[in-house]
């Protein structure tokens, strides 16, 4: 497998969409540490990158109708050889989060992994998918907060979730579109994120909570509302991609709420390197 074909396996633009994920559970918490700051985002993007593989490798056979131009359905890549890809992956977001996150991280990377190949072998294609990967997406957070900070990263937990079900469940209609009732359910999801993601107060932080909101919500909900209109197949998948590359600075927004605006600007500027790329190259399509 040369890079070009595992930079398109593991969706690579895709893994910035997970790096806010550790950030908002840490600062909900009042987490510090630049060992956990650093590794834990990481460790998110790995077991991220490790449920991208494993996507391919179970969707192989529907791939060579729908996408056959991906990694396994082309031939660059054997199913065997993707799902190996995917094992050590997770094997080495596990590892990165016992050694940077600490005892508590790895309670949390333990079922998190197990929730992502969970998601790709079993419950992808029924009607639990979305709420699955939702429990992905939360989990995600909580890695950060920690197994002992749970309670207090819920709001970000549960904001990030919201978003990712309702994302989930529109990329279901991406080949052969989707209800109007799905997209609006999705724009109804991304406007009560944004306002739970903001921060009450006229401070620093509530600015850029405010901008970062501005920045999730404005261009998704206007790329859910063309799928409303329009409910096929490609406006539906432009609109699944506005999601899920939405969740960096939906992640931002939330650092602020929690009073750590300069991790909610890094976050933003990591955002506009993702826009970047994926306007150069590929882009994801599933998350994870």
């Amino acid at each position: 497998m040369d890079a070009r074909t595992f930079l398109q396996l593991v969706r690579a633009p895709a893994g910035f969409t997970v790096l806010g994920d550790a950030t908002a559970g840490m600062a909900a918490t009042g987490r510090r540490g630049i060992r956990a700051r650093l590794g834990l985002p990481v460790a998110s993007v790995l077991l991220y990158w490790g449920g991208m593989a494993l996507n391919d490798a179970a969707d192989a056979e529907l791939d060579r109708v729908e996408r056959p131009e991906r990694p396994i359905p082309s031939g660059r890549v054997s199913r065997r050889a993707a799902i190996a890809t995917a094992g050590g992956l997770t094997i080495a977001g596990i590892a990165v989060a016992g050694l940077t996150g600490g005892r508590t991280s790895l309670a949390v990377a333990l079922p998190l992994a197990g929730s992502i190949w969970a998601y790709d072998l079993a419950a992808k294609r029924g009607a639990l998918g979305p709420l699955v990967m939702a429990a992905c997406r939360g989990l995600d957070v909580l890695l950060g907060a920690g197994a002992d900070g749970a309670a207090a990263a819920t709001r970000p937990a549960l904001v990030m979730a919201a978003h990712t079900a309702s994302v989930t469940a529109l990329a279901r209609g991406e080949v052969h579109g989707t209800h109007p009732a799905v997209a609006s359910v999705a724009a109804a999801s991304t406007a009560g994120s944004a306002l739970a993601a903001v921060r009450p107060r006229a401070d620093a932080a509530g600015v850029v909570s405010w901008v970062a909101a501005a920045r999730f919500a404005v261009p998704t909900l206007r790329a859910q509302a063309g799928a409303i209109g329009t409910p096929s197949g490609p406006v539906v998948r432009d609109a699944t991609r506005r999601g899920i590359f939405a969740m960096v600075p939906l992640q931002a927004a939330l650092t602020a709420r929690a009073g750590r605006p300069v991790d909610a600007v890094v976050l933003l500027a990591i955002d506009a390197l993702g826009l970047l790329l994926t306007r150069r190259g590929t882009r994801g399509r599933e998350i994870t």
